[in-house]
């Protein structure tokens, strides 16, 4: 059965979503559709300055970039398919159009089993090094809520555990405001957070949102197009 990852993982809980986010997070692979977001982030990027040349290292890796800014466009494509390994999984690539630099930043969720129970695993940047496990909640107002924690490095051969003071957690909280623009905009908030650091990464903004077919229309289960590709695919979890 061809179900939504974010649905698998919630279980009932995916139907106590507000409407728009339950048919945000139910595109499914094969559908021949990818949806489009666009729209201005109020806050983004690394606010401490002392940081940012840290960041600036880091940066090919497409997961983590060293501007800030405010009332900065985006976009982003979402596109299900299954990954190389045949799992459903979610890609995500988001263009942050930063004055005169536009910064790429992207991730897999892929849906696995762990103890029998569906649970959701992101690969981070275009070499999908960073893996997290990624565990979601439902407010009582229906916004979706999610925090990446218990990261591993994937460096060749090696998986490497990040210890808990070492561990930076990404919190998440995406929902519909009707009251944002005439006829109301996806709302998203992103904080990533490392205990001896602080605040590393922060994203904050509003979005309208749209499927689309794919060019060809296309809905091979494994479909995905060639820029959305990482450099590297993973399964180790």
């Amino acid at each position: 059965m061809n179900v939504p990852i974010y649905q698998q993982a919630l279980g009932a809980d995916f139907s106590r979503l507000q409407p728009e986010l339950q048919e945000y997070f139910s595109l499914v692979p094969g559908s021949g559709r990818y949806g489009v977001g666009e729209g201005t982030f109020d806050v983004v990027g690394c606010r401490q300055e002392w940081l940012r040349p840290l960041l600036r290292l880091t940066s090919g890796e497409e997961a983590f970039f060293p501007e800030y800014g405010e009332n900065i466009p985006f976009r982003i494509e979402n596109h299900a398919h299954q990954d190389p390994f045949g799992r459903s999984s979610l890609t995500a690539r988001r263009e942050i159009r930063f004055p005169g630099r536009t910064r790429i930043f992207q991730d897999t969720t892929s849906a696995t089993l762990r103890n029998g129970a569906p649970q959701l695993v992101d690969y981070v940047g275009r070499y999908r090094r960073l893996v997290t496990d990624l565990n979601l909640s439902v407010t009582v107002e229906g916004r979706l809520r999610g925090v990446s924690e218990a990261s591993r490095l994937l460096l060749g051969p090696l998986r490497i555990p990040l210890p808990a003071a070492l561990d930076a957690k990404a919190y998440a909280e995406q929902w519909w405001d009707p009251a944002e623009g005439p006829a109301g905009k996806h709302r998203i908030q992103v904080k990533v957070i490392q205990p001896q650091i602080g605040l590393v990464l922060v994203y904050a903004g509003s979005f309208d949102y749209r499927l689309r077919p794919y060019t060809g229309g296309s809905s091979a289960h494994s479909f995905l197009p060639r820029y959305a590709q990482p450099d590297r695919w993973e399964n180790r979890v």
